[in-house]
């Protein structure tokens, strides 16, 4: 069996296992359950906490895993991205008090806490800059104030938690995270399993993406449809029973499905309609 590793508990776990379920894989019914068998697709999930994923699958122990890119970088562990999947996105920044860094060189000989000492050391080391990294669980806005250190790395999100500890961010984003799916680094990505694994979290994706957009259009008026609807082949037409009239089908990528149907609209586009997709294969 194909074993893969899933986030126990976290932000990443509850959408790990809302995809892995319209991937068509049997997930567990509880909370508390560390391991769940999918006999029919010949897969066995391993319910961990986030931050040990990579360690597992550098192992061996397990083929392949689903993580955060923050949470891989910072294990150090020799495990690689193989698939972004698009939620628990975040952005990684330096913080202090106003006024007092503007530059990552400013941050020679200072301490820097963090919950994530190996992305910032990789950081710094990167700019070729030497300073200290203490590493604290939790939130570490604190850490200014009580002296720990004069800059945080940390999430940003809105940056509300920042501005109400006194704080602000410093430079550009250290590193832009997601959840991602893993594998030990060199393993073989051929195996059949591994790709029909990634082929159904494509396909999720894909059905994330765009909806299935159908309306009827007059004969002369569909160079000007398929222009706005060109599908990710070609859209399929088919006549109508009114002469002159054809309807015409194509995915169209869902942020974009209301302006499209206001511009087939005004061309003379009737009856369109837009239905989700919930799983394909391209």
């Amino acid at each position: 069996m194909l074993r893969i590793a899933v986030p126990n508990k976290g932000s990443l776990s509850g959408p790990a296992g809302e995809m892995l379920h319209e991937a068509g894989y049997r997930q567990r019914r509880e909370s508390k359950e560390l391991r769940t068998v999918d006999p029919t697709n010949e897969v066995e999930f391993f319910y961990l906490r986030p931050r040990d994923i990579a360690i597992y699958v550098a192992s061996g122990q397990l083929d392949i895993g689903i993580t955060g890119r923050d949470l891989l970088i910072d294990s150090g562990a020799d495990a690689e991205e193989i698939l972004p999947l698009g939620f628990a996105r975040s952005t990684f920044h330096y913080a202090t008090k106003p006024g007092t860094i503007d530059s990552l060189a400013d941050l020679t000989g200072k301490t820097i806490a963090t919950s994530y000492e190996g992305i910032v050391a990789a950081h710094l080391a990167d700019g070729g800059v030497e300073a200290s990294v203490v590493h604290l669980d939790g939130a570490v806005e604190t850490a200014i104030q009580l002296g720990v250190a004069q800059v945080i790395a940390d999430v940003v999100e809105t940056g509300t938690s920042l501005r109400n500890a006194g704080l602000e961010v410093v430079g550009e984003p250290i590193m832009k995270s997601e959840a991602v799916v893993i594998r030990r680094t060199g393993a073989d990505g051929e195996e059949p399993k591994v790709r029909q694994f990634l082929r159904r979290l494509q396909g999720v994706l894909v059905a994330r993406t765009y909806v299935m957009m159908d309306y009827d259009c007059r004969v002369e008026q569909l160079e000007k449809a398929v222009a706005l609807t060109p599908g990710l082949e070609s859209p399929t037409v088919s006549p109508l029973h009114n002469e002159g009239w054809v309807a015409v089908r194509a995915m169209v990528p869902s942020k974009e499905a209301q302006r499209i149907m206001d511009d087939l609209y005004d061309i003379g586009a009737r009856a369109i309609l837009t239905t989700a997709i919930h799983a394909c294969r391209l």
